[in-house]
């Protein structure tokens, strides 16, 4: 556990991508099975601890210590396991830390009657940073800047494999991944994903920004505004994944139910809905998608009110043939060829925009903001299904921003790095005229889109104008605009205001306009496509 910790340690203090993977396929090529996997699992978020939550840590400290001293110390170091790690009371015994595994182990068997009494037992095992790496590790809330596709490329150098290759056999194993580790470190065959619905890496595509393809080359397709998602079926089974790998399946019965043939299939999904001009059958907003988003269980109404397709991008295996070295011509004809088997309530295919030049492509592309289209791929003609980003192969041209200018309301600290600064802004804009009385209502939130400069320029900004504190939240005076970029704006029950933005950023910070200039929402509510 003490290597375990110290990484964690190293990495939250490290800023460089490049020394991150260096400590982790460091710590993966010395560490020994099964720590090693365990490890990996918890970075990349693949372990689940029911009986470790925050409140449970929350309550074992406050029957230590002082529940207001706990109080104050959690809101000013912004985590709950560094604060309780630090105020956790030293044991009166020399620290006799355990093995990641038998971590995991303990953790595992923690019910709700007996965790209050075997975690601390646990804790009093380990000094402050072991406890820290503890907490962490059964939580599931590491927030140290590691990615799953950051750990992924560290084994792959920690072992002299692709990355491409731990994309491909990565799925499919369960911690602690003995049989991937053995392939990797042993030279073992890889792990066997023959007859599995397993998960396979995506294409992904770089910003076009300000280069220009030929359409010779490249063929142009929409890019829709749902979640890219894989439906995969293998051995009598069907899978549909999202793009980080989840299985979505029981969000999206009616999908896995639909598709009867063996393939893997790359698509967006959505939910049927009525165009502007009122044509039926076409795409709905990313609002009303978002409605069976993150639920467990769908009711058949829900079903019923926000039917699920998918309109698909490619095929890269099907019936046992795998498509993904073949060019993007001869894949989009295979995809064509099979389209006719498929469901038509719950398949159909992203149509290839008929544009002669680069120029007439982008006046199409700016007319596309009232449809659920999020922007334009670009796709070389013959270029392979390969995983990642890989320069010139695809490109997508997202449509513009829009922008609206709001007015600063909240703050609350962020996370790990930035549990320090006030980083996570609440905004609004005005119900009104402001010189009229108009009230400000929230519209938004946002926690990125500047640098590390203006965040503290903005920490600052927040504590010199405080004027109320509802726990961690700082209410500031209204006197600070920013311009939020955004990609749409949905109408919404749930905020006062009924609306809801998509993607907010700040884009810039408008100290010299006055507050008094700030958009109305009705600048917002013109800006609905539901």
């Amino acid at each position: 556990m003490e290597a375990f910790a110290a990484l964690l340690d190293a990495l939250v203090y490290t800023r460089s991508r490049n020394a991150k993977l260096k400590l982790l396929a460091d710590y993966l090529r010395v560490t020994p099975d099964p720590d090693r996997g365990w490890a990996l699992a918890a970075l990349t978020d693949g372990l689940d601890f029911p009986a470790v939550k925050s409140s449970t840590i929350r309550n074992l400290l406050t029957e230590r210590i002082d529940p207001v001293l706990w109080t104050l110390s959690r809101e000013y170091v912004g985590d709950s396991a560094e604060t309780a790690s630090l105020l956790w009371p030293e044991p009166a015994q020399a620290p006799s830390p355990p093995t990641v595994s038998e971590a995991v182990d303990a953790l595992s068997r923690m019910t709700r009657a007996n965790v209050m009494t075997d975690l601390p037992r646990l804790l009093d095992r380990l000094d402050a940073e072991g406890r820290y790496a503890l907490l962490k590790l059964a939580t599931g809330a590491m927030r140290i800047g590691i990615s799953a596709r950051l750990a992924k490329t560290a084994f792959a150098q920690a072992f002299g494999v692709s990355v491409e290759d731990v994309e491909e056999h990565w799925h499919g194993q369960t911690a602690p991944y003995a049989a991937l580790f053995d392939w990797a470190a042993h030279g073992a065959e890889p792990p066997s994903s023959q007859d599995l619905p397993l998960f396979r890496p995506f294409m992904l595509a770089h910003g076009l920004e300000e280069t220009q393809v030929d359409l010779a080359d490249y063929a142009a397709e929409w890019k829709w505004d749902g979640i890219r998602v894989q439906v995969v079926r293998a051995g009598g089974e069907t899978r549909v994944y999202s793009r980080s790998g989840d299985d979505i399946s029981g969000t999206f019965p009616e999908i896995a139910d639909a598709l009867h043939i063996d393939a893997v299939l790359d698509g967006e999904l959505l939910v049927r809905g009525a165009h502007q001009g009122g044509e039926t059958g076409g795409a709905a907003s990313f609002n009303a998608l978002q409605q069976r988003l993150g639920r467990k269980t769908v009711s058949k109404k829900m079903r019923e009110e926000y039917p699920a397709f998918v309109r698909l991008y490619d095929a890269l295996i099907v019936e046992g043939v795998d498509l993904r070295p073949l060019p993007w011509t001869d894949r989009r004809a295979a995809l064509e060829t099979l389209l006719p088997r498929l469901d038509p309530e719950r398949f159909d295919i992203s149509g290839v925009i008929p544009a002669a030049d680069f120029a007439e492509l982008s006046a199409i592309r700016e007319r596309a903001r009232d449809d659920a289209i999020e922007g334009v791929m670009l796709k070389r003609r013959d270029s392979p299904y390969v995983a990642g980003r890989k320069t010139g192969l695809w490109y997508k041209w997202k449509r513009d921003p829009l922008l609206v200018d709001c007015v600063l309301m909240y703050a609350q600290r962020g996370s790990g790095k930035r549990s320090s600064f006030y980083s996570d802004y609440t905004f609004g804009c005005w119900d009104g005229d402001p010189d009229a009385g108009a009230e400000l209502l929230p519209v938004g939130k946002a926690y990125f889109g500047f640098t590390d400069e203006e965040l503290k320029w903005l920490d600052r900004y927040v504590r010199n104008h405080t004027v109320n504190r509802f726990g961690p939240v700082r209410e500031t005076d209204r006197s600070l605009v920013f311009e939020v970029a955004f990609d749409s704006v949905h109408s919404s029950k749930r905020h006062k205001s009924g609306v809801a933005m998509r993607f907010p950023r700040i884009s810039r910070i408008r100290a010299d306009k006055p507050a008094h200039e700030a958009d109305r929402l009705e600048t917002l509510r013109g800006l609905i496509r539901d």
